[in-house]
């Protein structure tokens, strides 16, 4: 018995996988990345250019609180001064106007005064930086200055009016209670001893008291250190402009323009409903990706990869037979459906004639059906050449040929020279009125089933399977399925409906082929069916039966029985008979 590796499920990827797989799909959106650097560039010379002739002059200034004692530790400068409200002060227009009458600015000018001015506050201090921006450097250090003396001078002349209306007005409330207290010292030196003059001596004590209060206070308000602030900082002509640079932006508008693009990537990324991984497929389809066919250097392609001078093709449709081979769903049965998702089935067709030809390779007795009765075109494509082989085929199949019954199968057969490989059989499709009466019919099932056969293995190339339910019709007497598809020509919203439709219909995705878009839909899509390339048309109308005679669909040995019971004569060769040879190997895929 030969055992056979189960294939495991899809695998978890890492976290760092998916961020490597993120990326490089990021990557692939170059038009939006050279855009994004692009507007970086222009950017970038934008900021040297306009900071290439502008100066930058930094003052700054310590804020002191008003104290009668500046080295009492009891006091905090931060709870008497609101830095928030100073910052505001230093930057409003009065502050301006005091700066504008110093340095001879005119009213016209005001507006460009105040808009080079920026005050800031470093955190956790109180100073404030006047920070001053002009075309000049001595014009800078110049404003720089002037806007500070007006800011000191400012809050100078507002805390002498604070003290001065503080000062007033505890003399406003002194000024009656010492004329009353004159008045009262008046009277008490003429009054005679007694109770009377007791009780003026006590009204004469409180009111000594209050003008002592007053007094104090007046005398503490006079004394209070009444500085704004130092400046801790002059402002200086600087010596470089302000910027960093025509190199330095440059460089930096590069990296924000990257950003900015790897950012826009990103969003179409997220909109994209395409797959741009093979991840993407396999968790799609819930199934592996087994191989990524290579671009052909050769326009499309030939139809039978095998001997020709790229052996990349060849080898990966080996790699694929091998993984396939390995697969127990597969081994099991050995039925194969290669279908696309939807559009031409090119590439599922040379999928399908490639993997027969790998399977052949290997000691297999390959059947390959075309099980596209719509547009069929692998018959009408190939050469025929003679040749004997033993033949596919029912004996129901042969005998309804023999009444006259034209449905397919209508037990035609070809053998294919696959070179090297060996050769296999092929069923090649037939218009039929009722394609799903012919998929459903008996001898379809029964030449399907040649796969029980010891060492047999079938392959059927369908019609796209979102465009028509043929492959559903067969998805059930196949089981595995395989699903060619180009990644960014289809959505993971079909790969996902592809694989519900197989599931419900009873069979298994064993994986998905990927390929590159063919060159010749850049151009546009020929004709489906279309003719084959060079003097392939000929042999194509010879390879058709002149008749209606029909072999049986049963596999013997060519002993050169005709259906009929005739003996043929041995030089004698009838079309159509299964003794057609087809050499497929330097035949160009056709557009279906």
């Amino acid at each position: 018995m030969i055992e056979t590796n189960r294939p495991a499920s899809v695998p978890a990827e890492d976290e760092p996988d998916l961020l490597r797989d993120q990326f490089k799909q990021l990557l692939r959106y170059r038009r939006l990345l050279g855009a994004g650097i692009g507007v970086g560039l222009l950017g970038g010379v934008y900021l040297g250019i306009s900071t290439s002739d502008t100066y930058v002059a930094t003052a700054d200034i310590v804020l002191r609180a008003p104290t009668d004692d500046p080295f009492n530790p009891s006091l905090a400068p931060d709870k008497a001064i609101n830095i928030g409200s100073e910052r505001q002060v230093a930057l409003s227009s009065s502050i301006a106007n005091e700066a504008a009458k110093k340095l001879g600015v005119t009213s016209k000018d005001f507006a460009g005064l105040r808009s080079g001015l920026q005050v800031t506050n470093p955190p956790q201090t109180m100073v404030l930086r006047f920070t001053y921006t002009a075309s000049s450097a001595k014009e800078a250090a110049t404003r720089a200055n002037a806007m500070t003396e007006a800011y000191l001078l400012k809050r100078q002349d507002s805390l002498d009016v604070t003290r001065d209306k503080m000062v007033k007005g505890y003399q406003d409330q002194r000024d009656p209670v010492a004329k009353n207290l004159d008045e009262l010292v008046k009277q008490i030196n003429t009054m005679p001893a007694g109770t009377g003059r007791d009780a003026a001596y006590a009204s004469k004590t409180d009111l000594q008291s209050k003008v002592n209060t007053l007094n104090s206070n007046i005398a503490k308000l006079q004394a209070l250190d009444m500085s704004p602030g130092r400046v801790t900082s002059p402002a200086t002509p600087p010596s470089d402009t302000d910027g960093p640079g025509l190199v330095m932006s440059l460089a930096l508008g590069a990296a924000v323009g990257l950003a900015l693009g790897l950012l826009a990537a990103w969003v179409r990324l997220v909109f994209d409903p395409a797959p741009r991984s093979e991840g993407d497929v396999a968790r799609a389809l819930r199934a592996p990706v087994l191989g990524y066919l290579p671009r052909s250097k050769t326009g499309g392609g030939p139809l039978l990869a095998a001997g020709e001078e790229d052996p990349r093709l060849a080898e990966e449709f080996r790699s694929v037979a091998f993984r396939l081979a390995y697969d127990s769903r597969f081994a099991d049965r050995r039925r194969l459906l290669v279908v696309a998702p939807r559009g031409s089935s090119e590439t599922a067709a040379a999928v399908a004639v490639n993997l027969a030809a790998s399977f052949a390779e290997t000691g297999k007795d390959v059947l390959l059906i075309e099980a596209d009765l719509r547009t069929p075109v692998l018959a009408s494509q190939l050469p025929t050449g003679a040749g004997a082989r033993p033949r596919w085929s029912q004996a129901q199949g042969g005998a309804a040929a023999a009444h006259g019954d034209t449905d397919w199968p209508d037990g035609r057969q070809l053998v294919v020279d696959a070179g090297e490989s060996g050769a296999f059989d092929l069923i090649p499709g037939e218009p039929v009125r009722n394609v799903a009466r012919a998929l459903t019919s008996p001898r379809a099932t029964r030449l399907i089933s040649e796969a029980d056969s010891p060492n047999s293995t079938v392959v059927v190339l369908a019609p796209p399977v979102l465009s028509y339910a043929d492959a559903l019709a067969l998805v059930d007497r196949v089981d595995g399925v395989l699903v060619v598809c180009d990644p960014r020509a289809v959505h993971r919203t079909d790969l996902s409906r592809i694989r519900e439709l197989i599931s419900g219909a009873g069979g298994t995705v064993l994986g998905a082929v990927l390929h590159a878009p063919l060159p010749g839909e850049k151009r546009g899509r020929a004709g489906r069916g279309g003719k084959a390339k060079g003097a392939s048309a000929a042999p194509a109308q010879a390879s058709r039966p002149s008749g209606p005679q029909a072999q049986p669909l049963t596999r013997q040995p060519n002993h050169g029985q005709q259906s009929g019971g005739r003996q043929a004569e041995p030089e004698q060769h009838i079309p159509g008979d299964g003794t057609d040879t087809v050499a497929l190997r330097t035949v160009r895929m056709g557009r279906r």
